[in-house]
């Protein structure tokens, strides 16, 4: 018998459909010469501390930092999953040889093979590798199985990645909780998951510290369009009320008119981190909810697999693009146009060069129906996407217009659109967020979309000149969208699409896991969600600031052992190398921290949780009060002037007992009475 392991039941009872073991066991599927059976995601861990030595079993700041020689797995701990594994076991000792059909991605190699490590399996391993669900996609992928051993690479960068994980993760957690908590709380600190939060703790600080200046625009308006002074911002109001002084009485002549045809390219295709981005964007869906819309219309086998992180199709892909164009008939009315002629091949969609173990997303052509709201949502942004690509360029007409009044040049920019072209795929509805579109021109310039009406050289007449004031503004609040964009290129503001492609390899965390780190900060109480805004909790800024060492937190630094972990998979860096420079970071880190300094410690504001407190003249009161957090708690009470540690006992347990000694009614008497406070918030 041939042993098939997929990496969930739903996706097992696919393949044992197609492969006709139609006969349902405890555990697994039996017929036609093969058993299909499942893991349920991770049915092994790396072993605990614990589990190396009794030493490293408590928390003890002697005993860091932990650095196993070897490093061993176990099964968790759950009566379902031993169940499941005991048959697993079974069966790959009764087996002729296995076919890995777990998840095609690292993480789902790392899960497979760990439990046939674990099993201690030595026979014929093949692997299925597909990027769909779907029933003919299945039958191909069983047409092509290859050895399992060519995934060696990625299995080791799977390893490399869990093992980076747990002795970052476990030792710098404990060295930094034993060093500096209080009140028994744990600061967990990750590989990936500090250094994001300390994006966003550093994007605040520079949003409190920002001082808004106020500077003057010059505008005159010709004809019903808005031109703007070329000279750009004016610092002094006085400067600018002197300019439109000048400019009393004067005829407004322009100057130059050109009119120049471009093109607006289609968007690209999505990966992973663009859907989340685009979601987050029209209807506020978190990165995890998109995450889970997206794995879910995978399994429904509605679009291809969801992990990846390229934009672009291999050529293989090219010949089947028909067939999914005229299965899509709910878009009809965008897909007719398309077919009856070549579909056409453009490089921009298709480029072997830049896929690696699986293509863009896109649908399957397997028919929709009776989707909930939300997930017809994402499927539907993703449907349009795949069809925009195919559809003519956007044409363009671009106009700019050169004037001058008083001596004074003034210009105004329009654009016009010509021929539609892929834009024909979006509806027209305001509430509807069009894709921004790939530019052919180089100079990054965005036009004004106001429409205008033609000039001509020479021209003469009346204007009208003004003053506007504005003010500077302070970086945005990071919202999930702009935190994967921020995390894909390792903190660095990219807006060039080209550009953004090539800095994934330095990216910090992959696709198919930043979502989870997010929610993790989010769980620990290090970030909070405002409307669409992500902000830091006091706890997660005290946190940040606890950490001297930038390799901990630098989004840079992460990134590029990110990348030594994609050099695994590559085969171009050893798991060995890996784990030499790892332990040394470690070993390194643990030392300095042990011998660091404690710093003063933030009370985080128990009603808004976003500022701390701060010591006033009567009060302690939230640091966030400009933003309209208004609790307080006075210095005294019946008398007991409050300390720093009696407030920090109170926000932290709620409520606390104050002793204080009242005079008896003989003088030298001594009464010593408890008085209990407790916190509302």
């Amino acid at each position: 018998m041939i042993l098939c392991l997929a990496e969930k039941p739903s996706v097992a009872k696919d393949l044992a459909k197609v492969l006709g073991a139609k006969s349902r066991m405890d555990g697994y599927y039996e017929g036609n010469g093969y058993w299909v059976s499942w893991t349920f995601g991770h049915l092994c861990t790396l072993k605990e501390p614990g589990d190396y030595t009794e030493v490293w079993k408590k928390w003890n700041l002697d005993a860091l930092p932990m650095l196993p020689t070897n490093f061993g797995i176990k099964l968790k701990d759950d009566n379902g999953i031993r169940k499941q594994y005991a048959t697993i076991e079974r069966l790959t000792q009764e087996c002729k040889e296995v076919i890995n059909c777990g998840d095609a991605g690292q993480e789902g190699e790392l899960i497979q093979r760990w439990v046939l490590a674990k099993a201690k399996f030595n026979k014929p391993l093949k692997r299925l590798w597909i990027s769909s669900l779907t029933e003919e996609a299945i039958k191909e992928g069983f047409t092509k199985l290859e050895d399992g051993n060519k995934y060696n690479n990625l299995y080791a960068a799977g390893i490399a990645r869990a093992v980076g994980d747990w002795v970052l993760g476990m030792n710098a957690t404990r060295v930094f909780t034993l060093k500096f908590a209080d009140f028994k709380q744990v600061l967990s600190i990750g590989r990936v998951q500090t250094p994001t939060l300390a994006l966003i703790v550093e994007r605040q600080h520079e949003i409190n510290k920002f001082n808004s200046d106020t500077y003057f625009e010059l505008k005159t308006k010709y004809r019903d369009v808005l031109f703007s002074a070329e000279s750009g911002k004016i610092t002094e109001k006085l400067k600018g009320t002197e300019l439109i002084d000048s400019m009393k009485g004067s005829q407004f002549e322009i100057i130059s008119y050109t009119q120049k045809e471009g093109k607006e390219l289609p968007p690209s295709l999505y990966d992973l981190t663009s859907i989340q981005v685009e979601c987050n964007k029209k209807f506020a869906f978190t990165a995890e909810q998109t995450l889970n819309i997206v794995q879910k219309l995978y399994e429904q086998k509605l679009v291809t697999y969801p992990r990846v992180d390229t934009t672009y199709l291999s050529d293989d892909i090219y010949p089947k693009v028909e067939g999914t164009l005229r299965n899509l008939t709910q878009y009809a009315e965008i897909v007719n146009p398309l077919l009856g002629k070549p579909i056409v091949k453009s490089k921009k969609v298709f480029n072997n060069k830049k896929v690696t173990d699986h293509h863009a997303i896109i649908p399957t052509g397997v028919q929709a129906s009776g989707l909930t709201d939300d997930y017809q949502k994402v499927y539907d942004t993703l449907t349009r996407r795949f069809i925009a690509v195919f559809h003519p360029d956007c044409i363009v007409s671009n106009t700019t217009v050169i004037g001058k009044a008083a001596e004074i040049e003034f210009k105004a920019s329009g654009k016009q659109i010509l021929k539609p072209g892929w834009r024909v795929v979006y509806p027209k509805a305001k509430s509807e967020t069009k894709p921004e579109a790939k530019s052919s021109s180089k100079s990054g310039a965005k036009p004004e979309d106001q429409v205008m009406p033609v000039f001509e050289k020479g021209e003469i007449g009346p204007h009208t000149p003004e003053l506007q004031e504005k003010k500077t503004k302070a970086p945005s609040y990071y919202t999930e969208g702009s935190l994967l964009r921020a995390m894909e290129t390792a903190g660095k503001q990219v807006d060039d699409e080209e550009l953004r492609d090539i800095m994934k390899e330095n990216g910090i965390g992959r696709p198919s896991t930043r979502a989870n780190i997010i929610e993790t900060l989010f769980k620990r109480n290090y970030i909070i969600r405002q409307k669409k805004r992500i902000l830091a909790t006091s706890t997660g800024v005290h946190l940040i600031s606890l950490i001297e060492d930038e390799t901990l937190k630098s989004a840079e630094l992460t990134g590029i052992w990110e990348k030594k972990i994609r050099d695994i998979e590559k085969g171009e860096f050893s798991v060995e190398e890996f784990k030499a420079e790892l332990f040394e970071m470690v070993n390194n880190l643990v030392h300095k921290v042990k011998h660091q300094s404690p710093k003063a410690k933030n009370i985080p504001c128990p009603k808004c949780n976003i500022g701390h407190l701060l010591k006033g003249k009567t009060a302690w009161g939230c640091s966030d009060w400009k933003q309209g957090c208004k609790f307080k708690i006075p210095f005294e009470y019946k008398k007991i002037i409050l300390s720093e540690k009696d407030i920090e006992n109170l926000v932290h347990n709620k409520e606390s007992h104050y002793s204080y000694l009242i005079k008896g009614k003989d003088e030298k008497q001594k009464i010593k009475l408890t008085e209990k406070l407790t916190l509302s918030v």
